[in-house]
């Protein structure tokens, strides 16, 4: 299976320092301010498409499937926790000799983000994480979300979890995705296609099952030097409370919240993503 094809994007794959071979949807002028997008689960670089098509005259948009997924390969060391996932993002930097970049993530590519911004801010000229929790969630507040993450061990769990993967993609889309008129089918087919391979379902299950085994209790830790703006839709299936105050944990960090808006933040509000990557892009200690 080919990556769909997409006007304006290129398809490249980069041998990354970390031992992994990624798979890069890139667009826009080679001479542009770069910007690297860092997808969730249950989805690939497609993920990104809207967005790409709002900013691809004005930045280098570098959109990587993260290891094991879309088409990623698969890592030798079959680690998945998300700070893994940050040095690759440096890695591709690396790989590509860009000095610094402007970080987007989504889901578990905004938790890796939080990573890499926090251990190496010198390579990120700004991050946008999206449909996201902070790391840094009060007590009440994280037990008062805690059932709501009752879907995370069954994907985690060794053989089960691939075949819940597989089978729980399009009931995971449809229901946490907020506002209906921006909901795109053949997205939902693309997605559930690649995760149908077993080696995907697999990749998609061990995010999780190294989350809860060696994530859970070591949360990015630190003080946000790079300007931030969390983008959150108001009807997020974790609810609002858990996007709110990051700006104490960061010298220009500050929550968006998006009307009407669920979980898909770049799919269902492409336009406020690429209006926050064109501001910090533009002016980014001004907004």
């Amino acid at each position: 299976m080919e990556p769909p094809a997409l006007q304006g994007v290129a398809h490249r794959f980069c041998d990354l320092a970390t031992g992994v071979r990624v798979h890069v949807a890139e667009a826009g002028p080679v001479d542009a301010p770069v910007v690297v997008a860092l997808h969730g689960f249950p989805q690939h670089w497609w993920m990104w498409r809207r967005v790409i098509g709002l900013l691809g005259s004005e930045a280098r948009i570098l959109a990587m499937d993260l290891r094991g997924l879309g088409w990623s390969g698969q890592p030798a060391d079959r680690d998945f926790r998300k700070a893994r996932i940050a040095e690759d993002a440096v890695a591709l930097l690396d790989a590509l000799g860009v000095e610094r970049a402007v970080l987007v993530g989504h889901d578990w590519g905004a938790w890796a983000g939080f990573h890499a911004a926090l251990r190496a801010p010198d390579r990120w000229t700004a991050f946008v994480p999206t449909g996201i929790a902070h790391p840094w969630q009060p007590p009440g507040v994280a037990l008062r979300i805690l059932p709501r993450l009752a879907y995370q061990p069954p994907l985690a769990a060794p053989v089960l979890g691939p075949r819940v993967v597989r089978a729980g993609v399009r009931n995971i889309l449809r229901g946490a995705w907020g506002d209906r008129s921006t909901y795109d089918r053949q997205a939902e087919d693309l997605y559930a296609a690649r995760y149908a391979d077993p080696e995907r379902a697999e990749a998609g299950s061990r995010y999780y099952r190294d989350f809860l085994l060696h994530e859970v209790l070591r949360f990015p830790r630190g003080r946000l030097h790079v300007p931030t703006r969390l983008l959150y839709g108001r009807r997020d299936f974790l609810g609002t409370a858990p996007a709110l105050g990051i700006e104490r944990h960061g010298d220009d960090a500050r929550t968006v919240l998006l009307d009407g808006c669920g979980h898909f933040v770049p799919e269902e509000r492409p336009a406020a993503v690429a209006e926050a990557v064109r501001k910090l892009l533009n002016h980014p200690f001004e907004w």
